[in-house]
């Protein structure tokens, strides 16, 4: 996928939806309300507009005192984007206070719509500013994997989502956890990785890292171009979570969810009702 620069978009039609799309998402999560789809404010599958929304409300928790700390790829299991109906994948800003431990749990008053799915997570030795960004050198500026659960959440009532919708919603971002087993790319294989989720041990699902765009290095390689492209690169130390396993699953009530990945352990989270 090509993605459009925000500069690509007329500023000046976009500005009073770029706006109110913030404005309407914002409350959603401010309240725990969720709100009506933003589609009709920026379109269901304008890229550059959708972007536009992401980043004022970057800009928002930022200035709130919010760290960023990496960025997540959405929509790169098929089988995800069947689930959400979408045909492309999209990225988010992940900050600090989205990262959650294993061994503390996590009110479920954090969230509004909360489903979890399983990654391979790439934490980064080197930032990936110049050159091709292709395979071998993303390959070559990722310091570790590790296992790593995405509980993502929408602001948007009843998942009714469309590309420009999840965009604007931070890609549909919630919170993250990541296991402890550490492993360099050259230690394990990437592609052939297999993934088992559970939900208090029951499977709910199950994949391989060959779901992720084919290869999760390949997922990274293309955030590394996409977010270049949009004058906002990866940076070393910054985590990346390259996209989900396998189908993602729904946390309606309390519960413990864990993935093990090859090679990568286990990673879990605990949902507590406050």
């Amino acid at each position: 996928m090509s993605t459009p620069s925000r500069l690509d978009r007329p500023a000046v039609a976009a500005d009073s939806a770029t706006i109110a799309a913030a404005s309407l998402l914002s409350a959603a999560a401010r309240s725990g309300t969720p709100c009506a789809p933003v589609r009709d404010l920026i379109g269901a599958d304008d890229v550059a507009a959708a972007y536009a929304v992401q980043e004022r409300l970057t800009a928002e928790r930022l200035a709130a005192g919010a760290t960023i700390v990496g960025r997540k790829i959405g929509l790169t299991s098929p089988a995800v984007q069947r689930q959400l109906g979408v045909d492309q994948p999209d990225f988010g800003v992940l900050f600090d206070d989205m990262r959650c431990e294993q061994d503390i749990p996590v009110p479920l008053s954090r969230l509004l719509q909360p489903k979890v799915e399983a990654e391979i997570a790439f934490v980064l030795a080197e930032d990936l500013v110049d050159g091709p960004l292709d395979e071998e050198q993303v390959r070559g500026a990722v310091d570790y994997a590790v296992a790593a659960l995405e509980i993502v959440d929408s602001r948007i009532a009843g998942w009714d989502i469309t590309f420009g919708d999840t965009v604007a919603d931070n890609a549909s971002s919630g919170l993250f956890v990541l296991g402890t087993q550490r492993r360099a790319l050259d230690e394990f294989e990437t592609v052939s990785a297999r993934m088992w989720m559970s939900i208090d041990g029951e499977c709910v699902s199950t994949g391989t890292g060959a779901a992720c765009l084919g290869d999760p290095v390949l997922a990274l390689a293309w955030l590394a171009r996409t977010t270049r492209e949009f004058g906002q690169p990866l940076r070393a130390g910054q985590i990346v979570l390259s996209g989900a396993l396998g189908p993602m699953a729904a946390i309606e009530a309390p519960g413990t969810v864990t993935a093990d990945i090859t090679d990568l352990g286990s990673v879990t989270v605990s949902f507590v009702q406050e």
